[in-house]
């Protein structure tokens, strides 16, 4: 085999693990939106980190074997664990309302928030490009949203507030990059939110049947596998390439909303996902534009 099929086969194999890890966080929604309708939302959070334990040791060995990782910025991590739990509560707690294909793209304007919080929190340079995409994402959240008396869902910013949560772990996470291991911060945010998600359960806690617990054992394992996969895809393959088939969560989402609940997303959620998606395809390209090798260091686009 050549080098040059060699590298198309480790980036198709990327770009397969990106899809099938997408496919599984979606799948992950669609069993909490489920378990949410008949249990607490604190017990569903819960579960999925209990379980979701499981395939991220396997990430973390993968990483650096079983020596446990060390750190002294347990602040940090310990933010990040909060913001974990906030995450995950708020968009569980909207998909109780929402549709799943809607709530998934409503949840993209989370890559739109981190490029906009780099700015005060990283110190990053962003170029009127990026900031015109920024703008033009979140104009396409607000057609989405709605905010209008007569249509709009207050559960949408639930789901507002699961992705600023998310947007701000991947910022928290570009500061402990700095300093700690990638197993370092998987392990240590990981288990932050297990820990604060048993203060949740004393909140209305009943008791599931073997067949619930073996659905809250499906959506941990599965979630934590979907993340087990998307690593994979980016050791792979580059994350310009791979990055952009995040997107293909919104048609499964669509897909699983239809096929359990007869969901049907409108015209407006599709068309402000299409221009979600865009920018925040486009500010991706950017980002990987300016900083290929050669580029002058602070040039922003």
């Amino acid at each position: 085999m050549s080098a040059e099929s060699a590298v198309e086969d480790r980036i198709g194999l990327g770009i397969l693990a990106m899809v099938a890890g997408m496919a599984m966080m979606s799948s992950m929604d669609a069993l909490a939106k489920w378990l949410g309708a008949g249990y607490p939302i604190g017990q569903v959070v819960f579960f999925r980190n209990l379980f979701g334990m499981i395939p991220l040791l396997v990430i973390v060995w993968q990483l650096g074997g079983f020596t446990l990782p060390t750190t002294r910025r347990w602040r940090l991590h310990l933010l990040r664990g909060l913001l974990g739990v906030t995450a995950q509560f708020s968009f569980f707690l909207g998909l109780r309302t929402l549709g799943l294909a809607e709530a998934t793209a409503i949840a993209f304007a989370a890559p739109l928030m981190v490029t906009a919080l780099s700015v005060p929190l990283l110190g990053e340079q962003v170029g009127i490009r990026r900031w015109s995409a920024v703008i033009l994402g979140f104009l396409g959240v607000l057609i989405m949203v709605r905010p209008a008396p007569d249509s709009f869902e207050a559960a949408a910013l639930l789901i507002l507030l699961a992705a600023f949560s998310y947007a701000m772990i991947m910022v928290t996470t570009r500061m402990l990059a700095r300093s700690d291991s990638n197993a370092a911060i998987l392990l240590f945010g990981s288990s932050t939110s297990l820990a604060l998600s048993v203060l949740l359960l004393p909140v209305g806690w009943k008791a599931p049947d073997l067949a619930d617990l073996a659905v809250f054992a499906a959506m941990g394992l599965i979630g934590g596998t979907g993340m087990f996969f998307i690593t994979q895809a980016y050791r792979h393959a580059p994350a310009a390439v791979v990055a952009p088939f995040e997107y293909t969560a919104l048609v499964v989402a669509a897909i699983l909303g239809f096929l359990v609940w007869r969901e049907i997303p409108d015209l407006y959620v599709w068309l402000g996902a299409a221009v979600v998606v865009g920018a925040g395809i486009y500010i991706f390209y950017r980002e990987t534009r300016l900083n290929v090798p050669g580029k002058t260091p602070g040039h922003a686009g």
